[in-house]
Parts: C-alpha cells; structure tokens; sequence
C-alpha cells in the first residue's frame, strides 16, 4: 500500500462512517444535516444515485437525482461528508451503465429502472 492510499485509509478509519454497498441505479434515501438558525435536523433526499465519482476513497462522491413537484433535481453529496448522518438503500436496480445521465432527458415509464431481486451483499 503506498503512502497516500496509506493516509487515505487512516482518515476514512477515523471518521468512523459505515458506508452501505450501492451504485448507480440504486434508490437511496440520504439523511443530511440541514442548520435553520441555531437548530440543527436531519431532512431525508431520496432518489434514484445516477453517478459515482472516485470511488470509495475519502473523495468520493455521489450525484441522487428525484423528480419534486414535476422538476428534476439533482444533489451531489460528498461520500465522507460530516454533514450526511445516513445513507440508506432503498431499492437495488438493475442497470448496465456506471453513469446514468440518460435519465435526464427521460420522463414518466421510459425513466424506470428494474428493481434487482437476486442481490447479494459484497463480502469486505
């Protein structure tokens, strides 16, 4: 392991996140910190992850895309951010691509992605 990848593994080890195995085409349900004045609540962003970017490594990050009140919205959350309090797997979907920005421009059934029934968790 080189020095990098070493000092890498010691930051992620000491924020001490649990980060649950999911991918793009996956439906998450994301507990972010959201700070009104003085007072501090978690408020759940749940949608469809259309991307991964850099991995698992401490500069990981994710792109969750939902429809709210008919408009396409989309959030990109850091993977190892202190203001995410949970990632939650919703539903697994089956998908052949690593990157789903096709789902932009789709609309109602054609933007459907197929639920996995056979899911196996990965051994770590």
């Amino acid at each position: 392991m080189d020095l990098i990848a070493q000092l890498e593994a010691e930051q992620i080890e000491a924020l001490g996140k649990t980060i649950p195995d999911f991918k793009a085409g996956d439906t998450v349900r994301v507990g972010y910190k959201v700070t009104e004045g003085s007072r501090t609540r978690v408020q759940n962003y749940e949608g469809v992850c259309i991307s991964r970017k850099n991995g698992k490594g401490i500069a990981g990050s994710f792109t969750v895309r939902k429809i709210s009140f008919g408009e396409g919205v989309e959030r990109v959350f850091p993977l190892f951010s202190t203001n995410i309090e949970y990632i939650e797997v919703v539903r697994r979907g089956r998908v052949r691509r690593s990157k789903l920005y096709y789902l932009r421009s789709r609309r109602g059934k054609s933007a459907r992605i197929a639920e996995v029934t056979n899911y196996k968790p990965l051994e770590a």
